[in-house]
């Protein structure tokens, strides 16, 4: 266990003021105060704060220790048990050796030190009692550690409140952005397709099957109204199954292919195991949206689109690059929302890049289990 494990507690104010506060108690408890200055005196008392601040400390490492050792809350009662027992017996084994060294400097020697180890007088109230030394020291060494179990305790639960309170304000505040991202790609989307271009478009197309073939045109109004369907109950969800995704995109390319014809061609292969992966919403439309809008699409020079998925579980999307040569006015929404909300749910960022004449957008796949 590295110190940096084990100092995971930012208590150095509660070390000084605490050490502080009970070297002042003790000055006054052992009389010091009522004593004359002398070089024994003072040798005595600084013996006296250094038992204090090793307490402290020994105590501290103990605690915290056995807590990084322990972590699991099935293994309170071990860790509890632990660190009372360690503690307790390091505690008495400060006490003992501190109280001998002040008796050697009090008296100049340890020989008659185990005699007066032996029995303790305190007076209380005019009567005198008479206990054993060593068993008086480890009766302290109890007390003087649950002291300090119970301040790091205390401390400990306060610490863990503040951080779980913390960590569900972080959660909602990320719940909140995913939903923000996920309504501004509704509405990207929903921009896109409801222009006054696509719509246009569409009614010319659908006018004319009306009267060509009605039966066309009877499909071409179920995708279409699958498409809008699907826009306006995306923000619902901040996940979906990647089948569900590709129901939708298969709906959105039928109304791109009956317009379009041959200038539009897409190829799915995807692994039957990753159909109940996941991925946020609309994330497939609009990076075929993206093709769509910066290539080429025309039957001589076809825009093809792959959506594939590899080995490692990622999909891949990508197309052939035919741009335009007039300017197209983007601001780069689409593939941002995709980034973030990648991001906002703690997943991999998906990788962007061009290669061999291809436009690559490789996206990971998150387990249904998530």
């Amino acid at each position: 266990m590295t110190p940096q494990a084990i100092n995971t507690l930012d208590d150095k104010w509660l070390r000084i003021t605490g050490i502080g506060l009970l070297t002042v108690i003790g000055y006054f408890a052992n009389y010091y105060s009522q004593q004359p200055v002398t070089g024994k005196l003072l040798a005595s008392f600084l013996v006296f704060f250094l038992s204090i601040f090793l307490n402290w400390h020994v105590n501290r490492f103990l605690i915290l220790y056995f807590r990084n050792r322990y972590p699991e809350k099935q293994l309170l009662p071990k860790r509890l048990l632990l660190t009372f027992l360690t503690g307790s017996i390091a505690s008495n084994i400060i006490i003992r050796f501190m109280g001998a060294i002040r008796y050697w400097i009090l008296f100049g020697d340890f020989t008659s030190y185990e005699t007066y180890h032996q029995t303790a007088r305190i007076t209380l109230n005019k009567m005198t009692i008479s206990l054993s030394l060593f068993g008086f020291d480890f009766v302290m060494a109890i007390t003087n550690f649950l002291f300090f179990q119970a301040i790091y305790e205390t401390l400990f639960f306060i610490r863990e409140s503040s951080l779980k309170e913390k960590k569900l304000q972080q959660a909602e505040q990320e719940r909140e952005k995913l939903r923000a991202a996920n309504l501004q790609s509704q509405l990207d989307a929903l921009k896109q397709q409801v222009n006054p271009h696509f719509l246009f478009n569409s009614l010319n197309v659908l006018d004319s099957l009306i009267e060509d073939d009605p039966r066309q045109a009877r499909v071409f109004l179920e995708e279409l109204s699958t498409v809008y369907r699907y826009l306006l109950r995306s923000n619902e969800q901040y996940l979906i199954n990647l089948e569900n995704e590709l129901d939708f995109i298969n709906s959105y390319y039928h109304l791109l292919k009956t317009r379009l014809g041959n200038g539009l061609q897409l190829n799915v292969n995807i692994g039957k195991k990753y159909q109940s992966y996941k991925l946020p919403p609309l994330t497939l439309q609009l990076l075929v949206e993206n093709a769509f809008k910066h290539n080429i699409v025309l039957p001589d020079q076809p825009l093809v689109i792959d959506i594939v998925t590899d080995n490692e579980g990622r999909l891949l999307v990508q197309n052939n690059v035919q741009r335009k040569n007039s300017r197209i006015n983007s601001n780069g929404v689409g593939l941002t929302n995709i980034l973030a909300k990648y991001r906002m749910l703690s997943q991999p960022d998906p990788s962007i890049r061009e290669d061999n004449g291809l436009f690559v957008v490789t996206l990971p796949l998150i387990e249904a289990s998530i």
